[in-house]
């Protein structure tokens, strides 16, 4: 469970966005998202091939 203390003479916005961001942290929602489809093996071992690639490709052009 998330506790976010607010202190007194707070903004409430200022507590949301603490909830917020502490929310985002903990990584439910992108987990909820990867549950939700179900990605073959050998899907994820091409997105991770063409990811690598993409990243070889950027730092060859730095140099």
């Amino acid at each position: 469970m998330i506790i976010v203390p607010v202190k007194d003479g707070e903004n409430i916005e200022r507590a949301l966005k603490k909830f917020k961001r502490k929310f985002e942290k903990t990584g439910v929602v992108k987990e909820l998202r990867k549950r939700q489809q179900y990605n073959k093996p050998s899907v994820l071992k091409r997105l991770k091939m063409q990811h690598a690639i993409y990243v070889q490709k950027l730092r060859d052009s730095e140099e």
